[in-house]
């Protein structure tokens, strides 16, 4: 029962980061043209605000992804193992992205990094949902 109410909690949590990370890029993303009407200094002051808090749901992603890869080391087989998998890369890439997002000096950088961290946070989103039971 302990390992189920862990289990729960842990999906629970990593909801709640999922919806800061995920939700929170699509958020911005859809203010970033209002907000440049502001001031650049207006959009840079809500992505670094932003990113107090999205880095942190991006770790505990990351945690909670690991104590679901550990808690259920009996599942890992065939199209599971190959989702995983998948999930794992476009998790890496979301955060990699979202790194080079954060230090990029051009529209264009910030618009391809911008892009490609959206795309690979709801690819994972997707991924995270067809692996759970």
């Amino acid at each position: 029962m302990q390992t189920a109410t862990a289990g729960w909690a842990a999906g629970f949590i990593a909801a709640i980061a999922a919806t800061v990370w995920v939700g929170g890029q699509l958020a911005l993303a859809a203010l970033v043209t209002a907000l440049l009407h502001l001031g650049s200094d207006v959009t840079r002051t809500a992505a670094r605000r932003f990113n107090q808090v999205a880095w942190p749901a991006f770790a505990v992603l990351v945690a909670t992804g690991v104590w679901n890869v550990v808690a259920g080391q009996d599942k890992i087989t065939g199209r599971y193992e190959v989702t995983l998998t998948v999930k794992l890369i476009a998790v890496a890439v979301s955060g990699l992205t979202a790194w080079l997002h954060a230090r990029a000096r051009t529209t264009t950088g910030l618009a391809v990094f911008g892009a490609l961290t959206a795309l690979s946070a709801l690819a994972s989103l997707f991924l995270g949902v067809m692996l759970a039971d």
